[in-house]
């Protein structure tokens, strides 16, 4: 999956206690196996608007939205390869594009640099969202996965995430993976990646379990639950005081007046 850079597919989500993970999981590999990598930390950083435009509107479920991202998949050095990803959602469907590229590059690649030699396709759509939004790196989020696939059905995967954190300093991948964590209704994040219908040994199961999918995403979540207060907050200190009126003055309200 790493080397994959065109992904269509539904993706569901799920919050699971941690008794939902332990009873699932045995029905789970019964079918399902994890993939090479086992356990393995992701590590990303979230472009956006100075005014956070991209996510506020995401979070209005629109017929279509997109997102850019900076993906590694533990803490890169300079050379390492890192994804830019370009993960556009319409009508229910997603569709994901990515490249890849060394660390030392990326940044001043998205910063609007360029790259040097000829574009791909998704690069230069890539190129397209840069320039439409002129985005900045805004939010770093790192979580720890587990991602089991179908040997039969290798498309079908499900991948569980938890120690989901996040930081708005040091807004760099290889300033490591620390964050402070992202408060969910759930020990574990499980998301089912499927090209069309889940399975209906999945869905059988998922109901006996009272497993339901949920309208979330790490980056809203981060948004709604940690950045927002903060950034009302900011706004309410620095919002100059009103005059308050004098003691028996009439003070006019709109086309009112008050005593």
């Amino acid at each position: 999956m790493k080397n994959q850079t065109v992904f269509r597919r539904i993706e569901k989500k799920y919050l699971l206690t941690q008794a939902q993970f332990d009873a699932l999981w045995p029905v789970l590999m019964r079918i399902m196996q994890p993939d090479e990598y086992g356990r393995h930390t992701i590590c990303n950083i979230y472009y956006d608007t100075p005014d956070y435009r991209l996510i506020r509107t995401s979070l209005e479920k629109p017929v279509y939205k997109e997102k850019l991202r900076l993906r590694s998949y533990g803490v890169p050095g300079p050379a390492s390869t890192v994804f830019a990803e370009l993960k556009k959602k319409y009508k229910g469907v997603v569709y994901k594009r990515r490249e890849g590229m060394p660390l030392a590059n990326a940044a001043p690649y998205l910063a609007g640099g360029g790259l040097p030699g000829p574009h791909s396709q998704i690069l230069k759509e890539i190129d397209f969202f840069l320039a439409f939004w002129q985005p900045q790196p805004k939010v770093f989020l790192a979580y720890d996965r587990i991602a089991l696939f179908s040997p039969e059905s290798p498309s079908l995967r499900v991948t569980f995430d938890a120690n989901i954190r996040w930081r708005t300093g040091d807004v760099a991948l290889e300033k490591g993976d620390a964050g402070a964590p992202l408060p969910l209704a759930g020990s574990f994040l499980m998301e089912v990646k499927i090209p069309d219908a889940m399975p209906l040994w999945m869905a059988r199961a998922f109901s006996l379990l009272g497993i339901h999918p949920t309208s979330i995403s790490k980056y809203g979540s981060c948004y709604t639950t940690c950045l927002l207060p903060r950034l009302l907050a900011q706004r309410n200190t620095t919002r100059s005081p009103q005059p308050q009126p004098k003691p028996g003055s009439n003070q006019q309200i709109g086309g009112f007046y008050c005593a």
